[in-house]
């Protein structure tokens, strides 16, 4: 049986982060008494977009370190991608949220987007070696 350790921590990762982002919009809900939609609430829809873009980038994240740890066991280069891109998606939501730390905002969706394509790249590189 082969294990994923880079994979499983950044699965891991990814489940706390949901986690967190989901609380963070239970929040509001239970503070403004909306139960169902946004109720036109923008700190509720920036919060709900948060995690929307979290599962909407996540999940290939994790299915490109988990292929190139397969191709690659033990990259210490994986782990640091694996990391930079969870804390760019705190960042990110923390960003989300405007204030004193919108300015995360940015930084987050760059890091979310390089570290996809830098794995991307990293993943044609080795398909092209074999």
């Amino acid at each position: 049986m082969t294990i994923l350790p880079i994979t499983l921590c950044a699965a891991a990762a990814a489940a706390a982060i949901n986690t967190w982002l989901s609380i963070r919009i239970g929040m509001i809900r239970a503070s403004k008494k909306i139960s169902i939609g946004d109720g036109g609430d923008m700190n509720l829809i920036a919060r709900m977009r948060a995690q929307a873009n979290f599962i909407e980038n996540t999940p290939i994240v994790l299915v490109l370190i988990a292929v190139i740890e397969l191709a690659r066991t033990g990259n210490p280069f994986l782990l640091g991608a694996a990391a930079i891109y969870m804390l760019g998606r705190v960042g990110h939501g923390m960003g989300m949220d405007g204030g004193p730390l919108g300015f995360l905002r940015g930084p987050g969706t760059l890091i979310t987007m390089l570290t996809q394509l830098g794995l991307g790249v990293w993943a044609v590189s080795i398909a092209l070696d074999m």
